[in-house]
């Protein structure tokens, strides 16, 4: 039996790990934490799969535990602790408009953690309002909130001359790049755009180590 948990685990990931991935770097705005991101969380779904492969949707059991996974690390103050400065070895391919995908980008990452999760799954991840207040512990009411406050500072930050949300610089300014593709938060088109050999997570994702089972 546990064999075949297993077996069904690691289908599972290697089915949806390209998708996770894009909504872990949406969260975090960077390939490798992005990559860490997905690692914690598959970890976490292993340990509670029996529960999940029981579930009707596995894909929101596992969306739950990405972003609380990015917000622990967000309070845990990992961010502030971690700096990542100079440039990446190789730039992103050409890619059509990239300038305006970057500033929107770029804009996405100025803004404050559960802000940046709200749009992520309200119009990437197509959430209503109840089901993104569900995933993050809170109110529709403050669902609402979040998503007027983080798309006013998109705005402001896309406007000429705008100055970035305050939440965190932008990625240009912490010396990050990122692939990027034509997309806006309320497209829900992949984001994973042309990439370059520095963001290729060279791992294998799978069933973790065996451990004692916690059901």
């Amino acid at each position: 039996m546990s064999a075949r948990r297993d077996e069904d685990f690691t289908a599972y990931v290697q089915a949806r790990l390209a998708w996770l991935r894009r909504v872990a770097y949406l969260l975090c705005q960077d390939w490798q934490q992005a990559d860490d991101l997905v690692q914690t969380a598959i970890t976490t779904l292993y340990v509670h799969w029996r529960r999940a492969r029981t579930m009707e949707n596995v894909d929101g059991y596992a969306r739950v535990i990405l972003v609380h996974a990015f917000l622990n690390e967000r309070r845990g103050g990992w961010a502030r602790r971690v700096t990542l400065t100079g440039q990446l070895p190789d730039a992103p391919g050409p890619a059509p408009d990239a300038d305006d995908a970057m500033d929107v980008r770029g804009a996405l990452a100025g803004l404050p953690p559960r802000q940046r999760a709200t749009l992520v799954l309200r119009f990437y991840c197509d959430l209503n309002v109840d089901q993104a207040a569900r995933v993050l512990g809170c109110s529709a009411g403050t669902v609402k909130s979040q998503t007027a406050k983080a798309l006013a500072g998109l705005r402001r930050a896309l406007e000429p001359g705008g100055a970035a949300p305050r939440g965190e610089a932008p990625a240009a300014a912490r010396g990050i790049t990122a692939p990027v593709s034509r997309t806006t938060p309320a497209t829900g088109t992949d984001p994973s755009g042309p990439r370059s050999r520095a963001d290729t997570p060279g791992r294998t994702y799978g069933a973790p180590a065996r451990r004692a089972s916690h059901g």
